[in-house]
């Protein structure tokens, strides 16, 4: 088994790293929704309490998803890994395989997984949405959760190979998608808030599903069948109908953003003129102390993001860092990087990466050459 997942990530990675396709569908905006209703057939069928299976919730609320994106986005296709009550493989490795390999075939540009929780404890509840990361603050077996039904579905870290790839990757989610993932992430939280759902907020958890779609993916647990009042809620035809609201509205304001991103690009040229004038006459912290002991040429940054298209300097995404990040280039789809200081010391940089990392959890430290970043 682990020989067959070993083979499996090193095939992923060769081809994640590389540019080649990377980010056309985020370049091009969203024209195609995957929708994985989790589990399925019956050797998966996921959490059971009271004699609900969890693959039936989750594939309701797909099938209800779909339907108001092609109601409402018709310039949207949505693709489901299945509509019915099916299983992919006897082997879990390969069933959530192939669903990722229908995700990537379709040419996703959003890929989103829904399960249902379950726990231990009957007073547990709530909404969470997890993107691919490792997490520093959770453990990747969260005492709380029925690990019975998806222990299987996490990358097992033990193998240092394994784990040496799968960490690789991770870090070159800032070139890819981990941004977009994360702002999908953040708006289905959003959304389910809006039906006053209990908000456990977005995490970075080792899932085999979406380390393999090769585009922006969340997998979201819409609340815990061991809840029993959120057992009486996700089996109601009102729950459903509002929980496939709430993704749906996510969609739909994920849309917006990739849109608006895109839409910057086309007056960018005018927004970056004002704010590299800006930036030129206040230097951010760590320009201005490499340009002291005269060593700016060449040295060390932070990265916080990468894009595909050229983003103002002083736009919302930077947070706290707005007018202080410094845009670099680099080879690539992906090649405009957004960083904060400039350092001659390694050492120095780590230090700013773990201010840094309060904002921005995946944020690195990079070398760079001019206004290029380097290898």
């Amino acid at each position: 088994m682990r020989t067959l997942l070993f083979a499996t990530l090193v095939l992923a990675a060769s081809i994640c790293f590389p540019n080649g396709a990377a980010g056309d569908n985020i370049a091009r905006g969203v024209k195609v929704v995957v929708i994985d209703a989790g589990h399925g057939g019956p050797k998966f069928p996921g959490a059971h309490y009271r004699g609900v299976y969890e693959k039936d919730l989750n594939l309701k609320v797909a099938l209800r998803l779909g339907r108001l994106i092609e109601d409402n986005l018709p310039g949207i296709k949505v693709v489901y890994t299945r509509k019915t009550d099916k299983q992919f493989s006897d082997n879990l490795s390969l069933d959530l395989q192939a669903r990722a390999d229908i995700a990537n075939k379709a040419g996703g540009d959003l890929f989103i997984s829904i399960h249902t929780n379950a726990a231990r404890s009957a007073s547990a509840k709530g909404v969470e949405t997890l993107i691919m990361g490792e997490s520093t603050t959770e453990t990747r077996r969260n005492e709380d959760v029925l690990y019975a039904y998806n222990k299987e579905e996490l990358i097992d870290m033990a193998d240092a190979k394994t784990a040496a790839i799968v960490r690789a990757y991770i870090q070159n989610l800032q070139f890819t998608y981990g941004e977009y993932s994360e702002a999908m992430a953040r708006l289905v939280q959003k959304n389910y808030g809006k039906f006053s759902r209990q908000d456990r907020g977005v995490k970075r958890q080792l899932l085999k599903v979406l380390y393999t779609t090769d585009m922006p993916s969340v997998l979201t647990e819409i609340g815990f069948l061991s809840n029993p009042q959120e057992f009486a809620y996700m089996t109601s035809e009102k729950g459903l109908n509002e929980i496939a609201r709430a993704l749906f509205g996510a969609v739909k304001d994920y849309v917006a953003y990739v849109d608006g991103l895109l839409l910057r690009e086309e007056t960018a040229p005018r927004e970056d003129a004002a704010s590299a004038a800006a930036d030129a006459a206040v230097p951010s912290g760590g320009a201005a102390e490499a340009a002291q002991d005269g060593k700016s040429e060449r040295g060390y940054t932070v990265q916080l993001i990468a894009s595909v298209k050229s983003v103002p300097l002083r736009d919302a995404q930077f947070k706290s860092y707005r007018g202080k990040v410094e845009q670099f280039l680099s080879d690539g789809k992906f090649r405009y990087k957004y960083c904060v200081g400039r350092y001659a010391d390694k050492s120095e940089a780590q230090r700013k990466l773990k201010e840094v990392r309060r904002e921005f959890r995946d944020a690195f430290v990079v070398r760079y050459d001019g206004k290029r970043i380097v290898n």
